[in-house]
């Protein structure tokens, strides 16, 4: 079985272990359930289609099921939208792989870097492929403390948050961030299997830390577009900022990061007091070398 197909074969027993069969719908049929979740013949039951071809498609065997299939089984395993999307980058149908992925460098439009700078009192953060750190203006680095400090070609949002002590204390609840970013990376290497730098984070980050080896196995997938982060930040102290995802068109691989509290809030009192620290402390803009 090739990695490819080892993936997928992963993603689906272990989405097919999450589901509870009587949330499901499935009748009671008398029989003991030697293990959570759906058997395969209930999840093809679901889906409409044969448990031989259910079982192939869980095997990876090569087969190239049609788009209303794949939204069937994602019904089926309770996939959402995330689910739904990387089970089409990991079978190669046309509707869930997209366009491929240019083996081009990833870089910060210039006007792109102009607007982070010109949105002084809102951190601003640009990802790229796997959530390498492409810019941050001056108050990004204020809000995240020592990203920065992570070498130009290291700077990577992933590994910031596995892999330094300031990422787990800026966190209130550090373990759901982190769980997220996990599930967030996997839904993104799914898109590129091919990616030699994304297997070596991967490598990288399950030898440095327990946590991400474990939640990286479970094969859990997540989109991020919006929410809050609970802070506890060294400088200002306790603070919740919400984010917004913003995609750029004419580059899928990159994704905007703002971060903003209401006014009238300690939130933004804290956001606005962080702003006026880091004109004396940081730099404005800072983009990693391309990779």
């Amino acid at each position: 079985m090739t990695a490819a197909n080892q993936e997928l074969a992963d993603f689906l027993r272990r989405a097919r272990g999450a589901v509870d069969p009587a949330r499901a719908g499935l009748p009671a049929d008398g029989r003991v359930r030697r293990v959570p979740g759906l058997r395969r013949e209930e999840v093809a039951l679901l889906a409409g289609v044969s448990t031989d071809w259910y079982t192939r498609l869980e095997q990876g065997r090569r087969i190239t099921p049609s788009d209303g299939v794949l939204d069937a089984v994602a019904r089926a395993l309770d996939l959402g939208p995330a689910g739904r999307a990387h089970l089409g980058h990991l079978v190669g149908a046309p509707a869930g792989r997209g366009a491929p992925r240019a083996a081009t460098p990833q870089r910060a439009r210039p006007g792109l870097r102009q607007l982070m700078e010109a949105m002084d009192g809102q951190p601003a953060l640009l990802l790229g492929r796997r959530t390498d750190v492409l810019a941050a203006n001056r108050m990004a680095h204020a809000l995240l403390p020592d990203l920065d400090r992570l070498p130009a070609r290291e700077r990577n949002y992933a590994r910031w948050v596995f892999c330094t002590e300031a990422a787990r204390a800026l966190f209130v609840d550090w373990d759901v961030q982190a769980r997220a970013v996990v599930e967030n990376l996997r839904l993104d290497v799914g898109t590129d299997p091919g990616d030699r730098a994304a297997a070596e984070l991967v490598d990288e980050l399950s030898a440095a830390s327990p946590d991400f080896r474990r939640w990286w196995a479970e094969h859990r997938v997540h989109q991020r577009t919006h929410g809050q982060k609970r802070l506890r930040h060294p400088v200002v102290g306790e603070l919740t900022v919400d984010y917004e995802t913003l995609t750029l068109p004419g580059d899928p691989d990159q994704a905007l990061f703002v971060y903003s509290a209401p006014a009238g809030t300690a939130s933004r009192e804290a956001l606005d007091l962080l702003a006026s620290w880091s004109l004396t402390s940081g730099p404005r803009v800072v983009g990693q070398k391309p990779r």
